[in-house]
């Protein structure tokens, strides 16, 4: 009977001590498996997220709009006021003054200006100060000057001004408008309404956007919703380390008014312009030498084309830099100097930062296969 009891003791002990050794082993196991698992979704996460910069414990509270104060105060005292004075002749004809008399009057413009330079130098629009009599720029803290138009660009709209003064002013640099991306914050800084050094807020909403395709006229403007109404024409359109991205020029409306969208002349353009006039008086217009279409898919089958994007080349101007570089008719544009042409404001606004005798890397389609050639740009034949 006590040998009995001995085993039945021994073996409930046994079976006592199996169960707790399986469950600290188990438990031990399962701790290091979900270790390992927690290890690895950590690795797996990091490859998605930007490390440079990037701060774990950053609250949401902390995340949201840019401060654009900087921006603001390094830009609001270079935006002048711009007021044009234009005489107006009622009685055009030489026998309606003959039998009337001088029926001219004053009539006064306004809008707003940039200054680019300690010296005066003042970028505004054509339209700004066409046809004017008199410039007179007034600056943020109520001083008022005139100027001198030392040349105008009426394709562009670009215009540039001399303040006439031996003071040294507030002035932006010049950003490079091609680095700008869709969704950007901008700050666009004029006097719209005669209400002076107002600034908005927005974001780059397109780039190489043309208002009418068809009106023969290269525009490649930079499209953002930053409210921009009347008298904001030639006003200043900046990033957020305050640098000069375009020339505000043109709104998009039903009313007359502001309603979601405003357009800037890109300042890579504005920069080149201002140069031209400078240095030769007039804008150097470097040219490729092909004329053609861009593609959309409604062309694209006319032509029995694959392709969507683009700049199709119908015609090769005989001796310019393309035909030398052995482009073709049919030969479809797409990329110069890296930047994608996918339609011809792409083309065109680039372009319009060059000059004759630049040399520009085109990659082309022709016959569903790339190719690239290096062509020179050419001055018009007059």
């Amino acid at each position: 009977m006590k040998s009995n009891l001995k085993i039945i003791i021994v073996s409930l002990t046994c079976s006592i001590l199996s169960v707790l050794f399986y469950s600290i082993f188990s438990n031990n196991s399962t701790v290091k498996e979900e270790n390992n698992s927690l290890a690895y979704n950590n690795d797996y996460f990091k490859s998605f997220v930007n490390t440079s910069g990037y701060n774990n414990n950053q609250s949401s509270s902390n995340l949201g709009s840019p401060d654009l104060t900087f921006s603001a105060k390094k830009s609001i005292n270079a935006v002048v006021h711009v007021k044009n004075t234009s005489i107006v002749k009622e009685n055009d004809s030489w026998a309606l003054q003959f039998f009337y008399g001088d029926d001219s009057r004053k009539r006064v413009g306004t809008g707003s200006g940039v200054i680019i330079s300690p010296d005066g130098y003042i970028i505004t629009n054509h339209h700004v100060i066409d046809n004017s009599s008199e410039v007179i720029v007034t600056t943020n803290d109520n001083k008022e000057y005139e100027a001198i138009i030392v040349g105008s660009d009426e394709v562009t709209d670009v215009a540039v001004l001399k303040i006439n003064s031996n003071e040294k002013f507030e002035y932006l640099l010049f950003g490079d408008s091609e680095n700008s991306e869709i969704g950007q914050w901008v700050l666009a800084v004029g006097n719209p309404y005669n209400l002076n050094s107002t600034v908005t807020a927005g974001i780059i909403s397109s780039k190489s956007r043309d208002l009418n395709e068809y009106d023969q006229i290269n525009q490649s403007f930079i499209q953002t919703d930053a409210a921009v109404n009347i008298g904001n024409s030639g006003g200043a359109l900046v990033n957020i380390n305050g640098e000069l991205i375009g020339i505000n020029t043109a709104i998009q409306s039903m009313t007359g008014g502001f309603v979601g969208y405003s357009f800037a002349i890109p300042s890579n353009i504005v920069r080149k312009i201002f140069e031209d006039i400078l240095e030769y008086g007039d804008v150097q217009k470097g040219l490729l030498g092909v004329r053609g279409v861009a593609l959309k898919s409604s062309y694209s089958k006319q032509l029995n084309l694959t392709d969507t994007e683009g700049f199709y080349i119908d015609i090769i101007e005989p001796g310019f830099g393309a035909d030398l570089a052995e482009l073709k008719k049919g030969d479809i544009i797409k990329e110069i100097d890296g930047i994608k042409i996918n339609k011809f404001s792409d083309l065109s606004g680039y372009l319009s930062t060059k000059r004759p005798g630049d040399k520009v890397n085109v990659t082309y389609s022709r016959e569903n296969q790339l190719k690239r050639a290096t062509v020179t740009l050419q001055k018009a034949n007059n």
